[in-house]
């Protein structure tokens, strides 16, 4: 069996092409360049060197996670794309269990670290057991490695007090070992050893030998299927998300430059989506009534409304499916009633199916009341529709 690996999750890029009984060929560098300037020209000259057709290969081996956000994004795409190009499989291997298998045989307790930042590491605890590989009726050893605790970002505190309780010999080894080892060396009460240098990397060889011992036991997939294993929300994520947090709800009119976003969030919510043709057409009408909902510059809601004779019925609501129990849906209706008014509508209209009770108790929350039914109005499945309307105040 022949796999291509690349590991590009931390500082180093690395790519290597692994059979089983050797390594044909290892590529690492660790030096002032991005993933994306290396690691593509790293896998054409590995194939160049070894005059590789990478037809012949039978599976790609990723490092999947967790690492470094961008160059996870990296090593995945070019996983992926490589997969996919060539038919060929994917099998995602975890970072931490790569780094750890590289202190092969090891009966203590592995301990490797990513620096995840904050005082946090990316990490998981192994070792290998003598006992779980001894062959049947043999005298052949083959150490199994084992999981003690699955991948997981950790405080460092944390992290030293479950080793302490282990009470077993810890083996640390990975990019955060010069990080943290004072941290490490002044709080450990256990027996402990840094691995050496050469081991404070990712290489890919060893991605590629356990994705080959990971393929064996079924443990691929397809190059669609395969996503990177961050552990926690980015940087930009958590500071987006805090904006959003702290902001306040606004409402304008929807506009046609929105009109892509909201047909995707149609997509998202109805399995009648209005396509944004639909949603264009309507928004150009001067009788209607378009509006979003919107947090920290983000659409998070929309109210789509025909105006006739003085009664507004609403043709479409939805909220964003991130946000909702947020209260959007109240304030868009309130924000509906406030642009209504303007208008001189006295009354605001709308049908939902019978079946749709989570929607009905919504609008009878906001004052609306049953008016009549509509016999077999929607298809796909065929229901009544409830129609329903809410009095504005003058």
């Amino acid at each position: 069996m022949r796999v291509l690996a690349i590991d590009s999750s931390g500082l180093t890029a690395t790519v290597a092409v692994v059979e089983e009984d050797r390594t044909l060929a290892e590529y690492t560098i660790d030096y002032k360049k991005t993933h994306s300037q290396t690691l593509l020209p790293m896998i054409d000259q590995v194939a160049k060197m070894i005059e590789l057709d990478l037809s012949t290969i039978d599976a790609i081996a990723v490092a999947g996670g967790p690492g470094s956000f961008t160059g996870l994004r990296i090593g995945s795409a070019t996983a992926k794309g490589l997969g996919l190009a060539l038919g060929k499989p994917l099998v995602h291997i975890p970072t931490v269990d790569a780094l750890a298998y590289q202190v092969y045989g090891c009966e203590n307790i592995i301990c490797p670290i990513m620096d995840a930042r904050r005082n946090q590491v990316y990490t998981g605890l192994y070792t290998f057991s003598y006992k779980a590989g001894k062959k049947e009726d043999t005298n052949q050893v083959d150490p199994a490695f084992q999981v003690i605790r699955m991948q997981m970002a950790i405080g460092v505190d944390e992290l030293i007090q479950r080793l302490n309780r282990y009470n077993r010999p810890v083996v640390f080894l990975g990019d955060g070992v010069p990080v943290y080892k004072e941290m490490i060396e002044g709080k450990i009460k256990v027996p402990y050893s840094f691995a050496p240098a050469y081991m404070n990397r990712q290489r890919a060889a060893v991605v590629g030998a356990l994705g080959i011992d990971y393929y064996k036991k079924g443990k691929y997939e397809t190059a669609m299927e395969h996503q990177p294993d961050y552990l926690r929300v980015s940087q930009a994520e958590r500071e987006r998300a805090e904006r959003e947090k702290n902001s306040v709800l606004t409402y304008r009119e929807l506009k046609v430059e929105d009109a892509a976003a909201i047909a995707e969030m149609e997509r998202q919510t109805f399995t009648d989506a209005w396509s944004e043709k639909s949603i264009l057409e309507t928004v150009e009408q001067s009788q209607t009534v378009c509006l979003v909902a919107e947090k920290a510059g983000r659409i998070a809601g929309y109210v789509l409304s025909y105006v006739v004779a003085g009664e507004s019925e609403i043709a479409r609501i939805a909220v964003d499916k991130d946000r909702r129990h947020q209260g959007i849906g109240h304030f868009l209706m309130k924000s509906l009633e406030s642009e209504c008014k303007k208008r001189q509508v006295e009354k605001i209209l709308l049908e939902v199916r019978e079946s749709n009770k989570q929607a009905r108790s919504f609008y009878q929350k906001e004052g609306f009341v049953v008016d009549g039914k509509r016999p077999d109005f929607y298809a796909d499945p065929k229901e009544d529709a409830v129609l329903m309307s809410y009095l504005l105040e003058k």
